[in-house]
């Protein structure tokens, strides 16, 4: 039987990453595997390499564990600093990244964390830095795509002329 193998692996070992910190429930799962793993006799570095967290984290995990069971891997409340944009505004926001920054007076194609930045001072006189606009980016489900540039239109000749590799 053919192995299964997944496309894009590193990509999509990246996103399922990102999708256990997101979810509560997935999260709790993932240290319950991790529990499971050094229980079944694997070490913390062997566990840490498999699941993708710190060796650290594994054995601060299993601490826990060991000293005040399962309710020790739940996740608790963690509030972090209040979102300086209302449920509103954060509407308001991803229906603008759906239009051209040009509609906003912006000087370019592209949303970026610059252009977003920009935005939000002179819409809501909110200050957030660029960093911060590409995790409002992800949070709102965009992702920044660059486009690659066309060079030389359609004249073949100077398109082989432009690549970095020979093709024979």
């Amino acid at each position: 039987m053919k192995p299964l193998t997944i496309a894009d692996r590193e990509m999509m070992i990246l996103a399922l990453h990102d999708e256990i910190r997101r979810n509560k429930n997935a999260r709790y799962d993932h240290k319950l595997h991790a529990i499971l793993l050094v229980a079944q006799g694997m070490t913390c570095p062997e566990v840490s390499k498999i699941m993708g967290d710190s060796v650290r984290t594994i054995e601060n995990w299993v601490k826990k564990f060991e000293t005040v069971g399962l309710s020790a891997l739940e996740e608790k409340h963690r509030p972090g600093r209040p979102s300086r944009l209302t449920e509103p505004q954060m509407n308001q926001v991803r229906q603008a990244l759906l239009k051209s920054p040009r509609e906003f007076g912006i000087e370019t194609n592209l949303w970026d964390g610059k252009t977003l930045s920009w935005y939000l001072l002179n819409e809501y006189d909110i200050v957030l830095e660029v960093r911060q606009c590409q995790r409002l980016f992800r949070q709102l489900g965009f992702t920044y795509k660059k486009p690659r540039p066309l060079i030389a239109g359609t004249d073949e000749d100077v398109k082989e002329d432009f690549k970095k590799t020979i093709s024979s």
